[in-house]
């Protein structure tokens, strides 16, 4: 059966093959192209739905592989911009982790490490934007944990090396020399190539100029020795 171009109308009579033939090997091809035909219609929804139902159905089939991509791209296509709710980032993140766990070969490995990482750089991307938030407004601390979080959870991301920095600035402001330092030389060390790098780099050369926003201000002796620049 062709698509004849019309996805909406497609997905019904591929489920309609299915009814008419429940047991047979058309049946099982149906049941994929049906869910393939929600995806191509942005039904995102009744696509995972199906797909859900498939690998289910039929786990030790050839097309499963197929189906656990499937339903990852379902999530990932609905992603929206970094300062909306990351619900669906994050199960697009899992569900390539998990085709990428189960079919470490996958024939769609290389698409799927790479959404997963872009998937990855989103959400380390809300985490910095909350955390920008926050220290705009001097809660340093609650800043602090988003940073940190993009650190630790995060740490292929390209958000990491401006994440130091901002946490070199927030420890700053509330006084933590010896932190900051810490950070700072794991910047260097680290990104010795990045701009944020750089901008730590700079401070510690010119310590007489402000962090950004004018949140905090070191004398010559004491921001010059934080990164160890001699």
């Amino acid at each position: 059966m062709a698509l004849s171009g019309d996805a909406e109308k497609a997905a019904p009579q591929f489920e309609e093959v299915e009814r008419q033939h429940p047991y047979s090997d058309l049946a099982v091809r149906a049941q994929i192209m049906a869910a393939w035909s929600f995806y191509q219609d942005n039904n995102y929804p009744r696509a995972v739905a199906s797909l859900e139902r498939f690998i289910e159905l039929n786990p030790a089939d050839e097309m499963v592989e197929y189906a656990y991509y499937l339903k990852a791209l379902s999530y990932y296509e609905q992603i929206v911009d970094v300062e909306r709710d990351a619900e669906m980032t994050l199960l697009a993140l899992n569900a390539f982790e998990d085709l990428l766990l189960r079919y470490p070969d996958s024939t769609y490995g290389r698409d799927a490490r790479l959404k997963a990482d872009l998937a990855r750089s989103h959400l380390a991307g809300k985490e910095m934007a909350v955390g920008r938030f926050y220290i705009e407004r001097r809660h340093y601390a609650a800043a602090l944990r988003r940073f940190e979080r993009v650190v630790r959870e995060y740490q292929t991301s390209n958000q990491v090396p401006e994440a130091l920095y901002r946490m070199v600035e927030a420890y700053l402001a509330i006084g933590l020399i010896d932190e900051a330092s810490r950070v700072g030389s794991v910047a260097v060390y680290n990104y010795p190539e990045s701009f944020w790098t750089s901008e730590l780099l700079a401070l510690a050369e010119d310590p007489e100029r402000s962090l950004p926003k004018g949140i905090f201000q070191r004398t010559v002796d004491t921001v010059a020795s934080l990164f160890d620049v001699e």
